[in-house]
């Protein structure tokens, strides 16, 4: 049954979160950033996540080249700045830029400043990274962190 608006009653919940809600944890998809979880997969059951991701360790190796199974992803960058190679081109995002990934689409975070921190939506909320071949061998060197 639908309400006036064709919304199935209860799809989704309210949730207010503040920022001592919830802690910055380790564990997460990757181990060289920490994650917030914004209790946005909860109250929609699945249907979308969204967490703020910030930077833990300097850069390495970056997040390797991948793909994310999705139906919808963007970043929004809140703090200091990451590069990522977007298939074969460099694309630096700084605070204030907004990045939507098409589904699928081939990528490696390979650099970022020690002050990084983004907001992270993606649909659905237990979305897939999957490995990737490298799009191009033509990845720039990181910035060491001072």
């Amino acid at each position: 049954m639908e309400d006036e608006l064709g919304q199935e009653p209860r799809s989704t919940f309210f949730s207010p979160i503040k920022p001592g809600d919830t802690p910055y944890k380790s564990g997460g998809l990757r181990d060289f950033f920490l994650y917030r979880d914004l209790g946005i997969a909860g109250a929609t059951k699945g249907k979308v996540i969204a967490h703020l991701v910030k930077a833990n360790l300097p850069p390495v190796d970056g997040t390797g080249w991948h793909y994310h199974v999705c139906d919808f992803q963007i970043v929004i960058m809140m703090k200091g700045w990451a590069r990522f190679m977007y298939e074969d081109k460099v694309t630096l995002v700084e605070a204030g830029d907004v990045v939507h990934q098409r589904p699928g689409m081939v990528h490696y975070l390979f650099d970022y400043s020690p002050d990084m921190e983004y907001l992270e939506i993606v649909s659905p909320a237990d979305f897939g990274s999957v490995p990737a071949e490298a799009a191009t061998d033509k990845v720039p060197p990181v910035t060491p962190w001072k």
